[in-house]
This record gives structure tokens, sequence and C-alpha cells, in this order.
């Protein structure tokens, strides 16, 4: 149930509605994108193909833990995938872009241009 309940709350609306005085509305962001760690996980893995944990990690310059919590709410949605192996005696962990994270991704960059240009322009 929790995996359902991640993968509602990840849907951005399916237009950009406006406010009163005709701005778009920051609430209306994908929220599971719109954090930090999350958007530089998503963000970086659109122009990779895939990047180990330790990769992601040290771009992000985060913590494993946090790392560990936001790519899994990441993967819940299925906006990633992740692939575990090892190397010789070694663990690793790399994750890739799914096709579903990348019209999110794009969904979301597309309304921050709108919000940009509203705010700019409105």
């Amino acid at each position: 149930m929790a995996k359902h309940a991640a993968a509602r709350k990840a849907e951005p609306a399916e237009a950009a509605p406006r406010g009163e005085r005709g701005s778009l509305r920051a609430a209306e962001l994908d929220r599971l994108i719109h954090e930090r760690v999350r958007l530089g996980i998503v963000s970086a893995l659109a122009v990779n193909d895939s990047l180990s944990f330790n990769q992601l990690k040290a771009l992000l310059k985060t913590t494993d833990g946090n790392l560990s919590v936001h790519a899994r709410r990441l993967e819940e949605a299925q906006y990633i995938a992740c692939t575990k192996s090892f190397e010789g005696r070694i663990p690793k962990t790399e994750y890739r872009l799914t096709a579903a994270g990348r019209r999110a991704l794009e969904r979301y960059l597309d309304h921050m241009e709108a919000l940009i240009h509203a705010t700019r322009h409105g």
C-alpha cells in the first residue's frame, strides 16, 4: 500500500493551473522531484546512462543514509531503477532513470519554466 501511495503522490497535475493573478501555483509541482537531493538524482541520471551509488553520493555531496532514503523514494515511484551486483567481492549499486522518471522530470522542468516566465512577465 505504501508503494501505491508514493506513486500517487508523485503524480503531478495534468495541466498547470493558474492562480488569481495569472501566475502558476508552485503547489502543483511534483513534490517527489522538487526536493533538492531527489532533483539532483533524476537530473544527474537524465544526462548519464547510469551512475553508481558512490558516484551519485560524491556528485550530490550527501551521506550514504540520505542518498539511500531519497533513491528509495524515487525507486518506489518507479522514477529510477536500481541494479545491485558485485565487482569481485565489492557490492555495486547502479541507478538509471526510467521512462516514467524522464517524463516526470520533463513535466517538472516545463512547470518550472512556466513559473519563471509567469514571474518575470506576469
